[in-house]
């Protein structure tokens, strides 16, 4: 006889292995499928190597060296524009914030302690959450999922992991993933959004998923509308 945890359990592996099958069938080699590498994969790899390009650790740790923060900022930027990870509206709005010297040096230098700090992740992310939020604000509001994370997807793939947030909420509740969710970034919920990361990689091991834009890519694929 089935216990109500035995079900439980049955439910969401089913639910899991319906999503592993959306996956392949939009792309059946997994990871390494050429449409998955043109379609997901590539252009955000090719924005973590023109990041490591222009603002790899010492390099920009020589031009916080020489109190260059609107050259940081403008780099980074020019990195994330190549891109369609943020919306027209967020760019546009971190644009504006780091356009004066004061934005700029707020951004720059918690930029670099959120990449390349010592701290523990849940320090360096909670600084990196309080200084977006003083940076100036015109009229739209920078402090946002997409925002407060796509540098760390863009700089350490291996390590960070990019949140939007009604993707990424669809895709969980397919995968049965009680994922923590709140509107304003924190640390909870970026740590929930590691965890569901975790989770797909363990049950994808066997596609071979390099990095987390392999990870954000299924979950992508999981919760877009583009995949339905």
């Amino acid at each position: 006889m089935l216990t109500r945890i035995d079900t439980a359990q049955r439910t969401k592996d089913k639910s899991r292995t319906l999503c592993l099958r959306k996956f392949l069938r939009i792309f059946p080699k997994g990871f390494k499928d050429a449409t998955y590498m043109a379609w997901e994969r590539n252009y955000k790899w090719e924005a973590h190597e023109r990041w490591n390009a222009t603002l790899s650790g010492p390099e920009f740790s020589a031009l916080l060296g020489k109190k260059e923060f609107r050259t940081i900022a403008q780099r980074a930027l020019a990195v994330e524009s190549r891109t369609n990870l943020l919306f027209s509206f967020e760019k546009m709005a971190l644009r504006d914030a780091v356009r004066s010297d004061e934005g700029a040096r707020i951004f720059a230098l918690a930029l670099y302690v959120w990449l390349h700090g010592r701290s523990t992740l849940e320090k360096r992310f909670g600084n990196f959450v309080s200084a977006i939020e003083q940076l100036p604000r015109k009229q739209t509001r920078v402090l946002t999922w997409p925002l407060v994370t796509v540098f760390g997807l863009l700089a350490r793939p291996g390590e960070h992991i990019f949140l939007k947030p009604q993707v990424t909420k669809a895709a969980a509740v397919a995968y049965g993933f009680p994922f923590a969710y709140a509107s304003r970034p924190n640390w909870e919920t970026y740590q929930s959004m590691l965890d569901f990361a975790d989770q797909v990689r363990e049950d994808v091991a066997h596609l071979g998923p390099r990095d987390m834009i392999d990870i954000q890519s299924f979950i992508w694929v999981l919760g877009s509308p583009e995949y339905e």
